[in-house]
């Protein structure tokens, strides 16, 4: 890995359960050409998708099942470093640091805790709360020059720029303040059921989600069934958003633009239109779910590169914990 000179840029996605294409286009596909970059540390974020609860045993397979998906999406473990969040133990010790000098009354007004602090009421845990300052010590530890945020994740990056600020201001110079890296391309694909809202992996709509796994005929299915509208003009606009996020999704898996996509399916119904979103779709997938298979026939391969990207990680993040433990007071036995 080059490391000498390029920025340090940091992201992690949860093994919480099947990726959508939204998480591809909108993350993992990015991560790929920006490998070649940036020095990069992609993790599988393990400890925060225990804040909600999970099934011991889908959890192990859904890590080792998006290890695989990585290495088949195109992300080179020889170009960058690919690890478990868990198996590098500075993350926790940074963030318990980290929650010290954050405040209760920053951590209840973020989103995304309000949003599953509704959604799963019976198990408000202080895990949940504090989800935002495990992901600032994530991004911190590696000293990240960039994250790359969708516009939902925003508020957690500035909570994170919040932090480090503050702990440089108490205890002088540690962190680097990390900036966003706004991806423009395929930022956001939408819910075939309800585009105005982002496609995700957890929504209870069989049908509004295309997941990574899916198999080819349900790939199709779910496109025929997506929501268009009265109008059978297939053009992209405000008030067409169903037809506008099929367009998106076309264009982003056929590589052409919204505009070459419109004058492809002019004049054409939206019968024939879905189909040929859901066939590209599925072509696109097809040799990405072939080489996620043959990996995950060969854990030992999956365990040795995770090993390795634990045992880099580790390296870079022990640097900074070790200053940070320093600047606090905690005696080392030096």
């Amino acid at each position: 890995m080059e490391q000498a000179t390029q920025k340090v840029l940091y992201s992690a996605v949860q093994p919480s359960g099947n990726l959508t294409i939204g998480n591809y286009v909108g993350a993992i596909r990015n991560w790929v050409k920006l490998q070649h970059e940036f020095t990069c540390f992609y993790a599988i974020a393990d400890l925060h998708a225990i804040t909600v609860r999970q099934i011991p045993a889908e959890l192990r397979r859904h890590t080792l099942e998006l290890a695989a998906l990585y290495i088949a999406c195109g992300i080179d473990p020889e170009k960058c470093t690919l690890y478990v969040q868990s198996h590098v133990s500075a993350h926790a010790e940074l963030a318990w640091i980290l929650n010290t000098i954050t405040y209760v009354g920053e951590m209840e007004r973020m989103t995304q805790f309000k949003d599953k602090a509704a959604k799963h009421a019976e198990n408000v845990n202080m895990g949940l709360m504090a989800y935002p300052v495990l992901m600032a010590a994530d991004i911190l530890l590696y000293q990240a020059h960039v994250v790359p945020v969708g516009i939902d994740q925003r508020q957690h990056l500035e909570i994170t720029r919040d932090i480090a600020t503050r702990f440089n201001n108490r205890y002088g110079e540690t962190f680097r303040i990390p900036e966003a890296y706004i991806v423009k391309e395929g930022a956001k694909i939408g819910s075939l059921q309800d585009p105005v809202h982002k496609m995700s992996k957890s929504d209870e709509n069989p049908n509004a989600s295309v997941y990574m796994a899916d198999d080819r005929d349900t790939i199709i299915r779910k496109f025929k069934r997506a929501v268009t509208d009265s109008d059978n003009r297939i053009v992209a606009s405000e008030d067409k958003p169903g037809v506008t996020n099929l367009l998106n999704i076309y264009a982003s898996f056929k590589g052409c633009t919204v505009a070459e996509a419109e004058k492809e399916f002019e004049g054409k119904g939206y019968g024939d239109f879905k189909l040929a979103v859901g066939e590209t779709v599925a072509d696109a997938l097809a040799p990405i779910q072939a080489e996620q298979k043959r990996l995950l026939a060969d854990k030992a391969y999956l365990s040795e590169i995770l090993a390795r990207g634990a045992q880099n990680a580790a390296y870079a993040a022990r640097k900074t914990l070790s200053k940070v433990q320093r600047k606090i007071g905690l005696y080392r036995g030096e």
